[in-house]
């Protein structure tokens, strides 16, 4: 059995880097896009939301007179136009309201990745890949259009509802879109596939920006005549993901079940040669009824149907797991990305510190009266300072990091990657707790460190933790698997979000000393985990020897 699917894998996991393999990896990958992109916009749209929708019934005062550079002889009264809000302290309880709203899309993610995982184990990753982005692209429009009902629910909580379930769809991309990756690829070129998917999500993370810019430049004199045009401002900013999900939807929909699946679960085996051909001859990929040649008909007889796997049924993933050796992987990849996930979203999703330390946050304060205040603001280039800054930050570390990981995951191997990255973010978070009184007042030193880790997130565990659950499992279980994996993520996300970073600005330091523990036990983690590279997917989960 063992050495029956061995050869009839052997072109899967030996063929050269195809059209197939970059479609697979486009088609993958502009989803991802759409999923960071969806995930990350909001941080800048809520104070835009804020601003817009509860500017005018917290605001209230007036600026003093004569203040340094105003020339101003008489108070300025408060405006939405020239203050920004402050919604965290006067909503009631605003910091968390805020960490919901922020933490919505994960709570979605954890439902949408399990959900889907198991259904892309039970019904095949053919019939479940599409809808995931159909979910996207129906509640990104619903997100665009939120609104206050005359009676009854705000709009955050309307944008907060279809965010969640946003997240399902996001959510239910991980598994699928990592799965069918890898098990389209061949060994050699594996690794660098499942990185250049997710390395989308950088590109996604900078895009939000660069639409926010591009919008506030091209809104910049109706916005400074009337701040309320900042409600357009964000609704394009996210209406704009919709687009990449649309692209691809089609391409998701038509893409052959994978052969893995196909002969291990479905026991179809003339099917799976005809996809195997597709992959590795020149047919054309929208042919998937490209005749088999003789040599192929050779390779549909060499297994014998009762020797197939059994189908994936709840007794079968018990027994699996009860075995220590799997166990362990399976605890290994999602405490990994539950530890990673808690730092990572606690930070990306709470940068207005970051960006306050690098002048990139508003105007800096100014003394009256012996007393330092915030003077008045332009709104409209307040949130584009926010959003280059933003900019320089995906830049500096973020997006490069996510690179790095695909040029040298199949020449370092996945484990020492994620060790490095842990160990690098470990200390990068020690320095900021330890010196946080002093570098924060050090914009250099400051930025120098931030960039390091964030790029060491990339090319690190943020890449590894969403790679290593789509190669070490079985065919039947590996969609539910990395689902649980990412949900237990998402569980880290929840907490960075809404548990630890709404005190990021008042305790800064406990803040970045609870994630630098957290980071170091992801260390330890690690080593329950296996090297996957060079492996073949059934040597990995143990199926070669079933």
């Amino acid at each position: 059995m063992a050495q029956n699917k061995a050869q009839t894998f052997a072109h899967l996991d030996e063929a050269k880097l195809s059209w197939f393999h970059i479609r697979a990896v486009l088609i993958a990958g502009a989803g991802f896009f759409s999923d960071a992109y969806d995930v990350f916009v909001i941080s800048q749209a809520l104070p835009m939301i804020y601003q817009v929708y509860y500017g005018p019934e917290y605001i209230s005062g007036s600026y003093p007179a004569n203040m340094p550079g105003f020339n101003n002889s008489a108070p300025i009264p408060k405006t939405p136009q020239n203050t920004k809000v402050n919604f965290v302290d006067h909503y009631p309880n605003g910091v968390h309201v805020d960490g919901w709203l922020k933490a919505s899309t994960n709570w979605g993610n954890l439902f949408g990745q399990i959900s889907f995982g198991i259904l892309g184990d039970s019904m095949g990753r053919k019939k479940v890949y599409g809808i995931e982005l159909m979910i996207i692209i129906v509640c990104t429009i619903g997100s665009t259009f939120s609104s206050s009902l005359v009676r009854g629910m705000s709009i955050i909580v309307m944008i907060s509802i279809w965010r969640f379930l946003l997240g399902i769809g996001i959510g239910g991309d991980y598994p699928m879109s990592a799965v069918i990756t890898s098990e389209y690829a061949s060994v050699r070129y594996r690794g660098m596939m499942l990185a250049a998917v997710f390395s989308m999500q950088g590109i996604g993370i900078l895009m939000g920006s660069v639409v926010y810019v591009v919008t506030l430049i091209a809104l910049k004199d109706q916005i400074r005549n009337d701040y309320a045009v900042l409600d357009y401002v964000w609704r394009i900013a996210i209406g704009f993901g919709v687009i990449p999900a649309v692209a691809t939807i089609y391409f998701r929909f038509t893409i052959p079940e994978t052969p893995r699946f196909t002969v291990d679960v479905n026991k179809d085996i003339e099917q799976a040669a005809r996809d195997i051909q597709i992959i590795t001859d020149s047919f054309p990929i929208e042919d998937h009824t490209a005749p088999i040649t003789p040599a192929t008909k050779v390779t549909t007889k060499i297994i014998d149907e009762d020797e197939l796997l059994k189908p994936s049924k709840m007794s079968d993933f018990i027994q699996y797991f009860s075995q220590w050796k799997n166990m362990k992987i399976l605890i290994g990849t999602a405490y990994c990305w539950f530890a990673l996930d808690v730092a990572w979203y606690g930070l990306a999703l709470n940068q207005s510190t970051v960006l306050s330390l690098i002048n990139f946050n508003g105007p800096a304060k100014i003394s009256v009266g012996g007393k330092l205040i915030t003077p008045p603001l332009d709104i409209q280039d307040l949130f584009y300072q926010i959003a280059i800054g933003n900019i320089l930050v995906a830049c500096a570390g973020t997006v490069p990091g996510y690179w790095f990981t695909v040029g040298l995951i199949e020449y370092m191997g996945r484990k020492p990657i994620q060790i490095m990255g842990f160990v690098i973010i470990t200390i990068c978070l020690a320095i900021l707790a330890a010196t946080w009184e002093t570098i924060s007042t050090q914009q250099v030193p400051f930025l120098i460190v931030y960039t390091i880790a964030q790029f060491f997130f990339q090319f690190g565990p943020n890449s590894t933790t969403f790679i290593i659950p789509g190669e070490v499992f079985p065919t039947r279980f590996k969609a539910t698997c990395h689902g649980i994996s990412a949900a237990c993520g998402k569980v880290g996300a929840i907490i960075g979000i809404q548990a630890v970073g709404p005190y990021f600005a008042t305790n800064t330091v406990v803040v970045l000393s609870v994630f630098c523990v957290i980071m170091a036990t992801g260390i330890l983690a690690t080593f329950l985990l296996p090297e996957t590279k060079g492996k073949t997917l059934e040597e990995l989960s143990g199926d070669d020897r079933e």
